[in-house]
C-alpha cells in the first residue's frame, strides 16, 4: 500500500460538502454529511448517531474548553496506563454501565436462560485446559471451595463439550495478573462439560475486592462520591459453536456490595448461596468434608433462537422511537427503500 500523501488530490471527497461558516447551528448536519460518503451503511449510521449525540451533549451542557480538554486528557490516561493485562477503557465502560447495556442488548435471554453479566478487565487467554475434578488455585491462605456445575439447554438436555472458561481472584482480592511477580496463571482455567453435561472444579470462596482505582477510573470514581468495590464472585464463559456465547458470574448472597456493585454486574438470579460439602460428597469428589460447596445450573440458548429474540427486541425498540429502520446482520440501518 502507498504511503499517505497529502498532497495528492482527495479522490474520494471530491464530492464532499463545501464546509464554510459553520456556526453552533450547522456544525453537526454538515458534519454527518462529510461522514455520509462511506458504502458501509452501518458504518455511516453509527458515525451519525454518535457526532448527533455528542454535538447535543456540548450544546446542552454548553461544555467549556477546560471540561473538553480534561476529558481529552482522561481519555489519554486511560490509554497509558492500558497493557496487555489491564484495559482501563473496559473498566470505564463497565463503571459507566455501558458493558452491561451493550450484553444485554447483543445476548437477550429468554426466561429460562441464564442471565449475563459483565466480562469484566481481568479474562486472558493463557488459562490452563484442566480436566474435571482439578483445583485451578496455588494460595494456600484463600478458603477452599468445591464447585459442582450442569450445562443444559431450556429443555434441560445436558450439552456436551462446551468450553468454559473460569476465573476469580485470590483471597487478597487480586487476579493473578496485578501481581507483578506472576509467573503462571492461577485462579482461572478452562474446563470442557462431559456427556451429561457437568463440569466441577476445586477454587477459592470468592471475597470482595476494589476495581483498580490508581488510574484514571479511579479518580473519577472519586470526584463521584462512588466507591469502587464489586462484591464476592467468580466469572464464567461458555463456548460452543451453535450456541449463544454466555458471558456471566455467579455472586455470594450477603455480601455488603451485592446490592451496589461499581460496575452494575449483579442480577438477582446470578446470586447464590453456599453450602458446605458433606461426607458423601467429600468422598465422592475427594475433597475434605466442611468445606465450601458452590452448586449451580446454567441454562444456554442456541445461537438461532438468541438472534431472533435480539431482532424482535430491537424492532419492538426502534418503533418505539418512531424509527424507520430495517436489520442487516441483526444491525438496525435506516430503512431509505
Amino acid at each position: 500500500m502507498a504511503p499517505f500523501d497529502p498532497a495528492a488530490p482527495a479522490v474520494a471527497g471530491a464530492n464532499a460538502p463545501i464546509l464554510l461558516d459553520l456556526t453552533i447551528d450547522n456544525i453537526t448536519p454538515n458534519t454527518i454529511r462529510i461522514n455520509s460518503q462511506s458504502a458501509n451503511a452501518r458504518l455511516t449510521y453509527l458515525m451519525s448517531r454518535l457526532v448527533t449525540h455528542l454535538h447535543d451533549f456540548a450544546r446542552e451542557t454548553r461544555l467549556s474548553t477546560d471540561e473538553w480538554m480534561a476529558a481529552i486528557t482522561f481519555l489519554i490516561g486511560c490509554g497509558q496506563i492500558s497493557n496487555d493485562v489491564r484495559n482501563e477503557f473496559i473498566l470505564l465502560s463497565d463503571v459507566f454501565g455501558l458493558s452491561l447495556l451493550v450484553d444485554n442488548i447483543n445476548h437477550p435471554k429468554p426466561p429460562k436462560g441464564t442471565e449475563g453479566s459483565v466480562l469484566g478487565p481481568f479474562h486472558t487467554h493463557d488459562a490452563p485446559v484442566l480436566p474435571n475434578g482439578s483445583t485451578m488455585t496455588s494460595d494456600p491462605a484463600g478458603e477452599p471451595m468445591l464447585a459442582l456445575c450442569t450445562v443444559t439447554d431450556t429443555h434441560g438436555a445436558p450439552i456436551e463439550g462446551v468450553r468454559i472458561d473460569i476465573w476469580e481472584t485470590d483471597s487478597s482480592g487480586h487476579y493473578d495478573v496485578q501481581h507483578a511477580d506472576r509467573e503462571e496463571p492461577s485462579e482461572r482455567c478452562v474446563m470442557v462439560s462431559d456427556a451429561e453435561g457437568r463440569f466441577w472444579f476445586q477454587g477459592l470462596k470468592p471475597v470482595s475486592y476494589p476495581i483498580p482505582h490508581d488510574g484514571p477510573v479511579g479518580k473519577l470514581l472519586q470526584q463521584l462520591s462512588r466507591h469502587c468495590w464489586r462484591p464476592a464472585h467468580v466469572h464464567f464463559m461458555f463456548g460452543k459453536d451453535g450456541w449463544d456465547r454466555l458471558i456471566t458470574a455467579l455472586y455470594l448472597r450477603g455480601d455488603p456490595y451485592e446490592t451496589s456493585d461499581a460496575v452494575f454486574g449483579v442480577k438477582q438470579s446470578l446470586v447464590i448461596d453456599l453450602d458446605k460439602v458433606d461426607k458423601e460428597t467429600a468422598e465422592k469428589y475427594g475433597v475434605k468434608e466442611g468445606i465450601w460447596l458452590l452448586r449451580h445450573d446454567f441454562v444456554l440458548t442456541t445461537q438461532e433462537d438468541t438472534e431472533k429474540l435480539r431482532d424482535r427486541l430491537a424492532t419492538e425498540a426502534l418503533e418505539k422511537l418512531g424509527l424507520r429502520m430495517k436489520l442487516i446482520d441483526h444491525l438496525p440501518i435506516p430503512d431509505l427503500d
